[in-house]
């Protein structure tokens, strides 16, 4: 279950953060990549919980 909420944050995180990049202002700029990268870690994350390597 928590994996899934894991994905959910890591989408909108993604999200937000290229809404960020893409808004007017340098500060966004920057907020907006740090969120982004957030967000993609986070999916990383949830996929490899999601697909545990097997022994064998």
């Amino acid at each position: 279950m928590t994996s899934i909420i894991r994905k959910i944050e890591g989408t909108i995180n993604t999200a937000v953060g290229k809404i960020k990049q893409n808004a007017d202002g340098h500060s966004f700029d920057k907020e907006g990549t740090k969120q982004e990268e957030l967000g993609q870690v986070q999916l990383s994350d949830s996929s490899a919980k999601d697909n545990p390597k097997k022994d064998g």
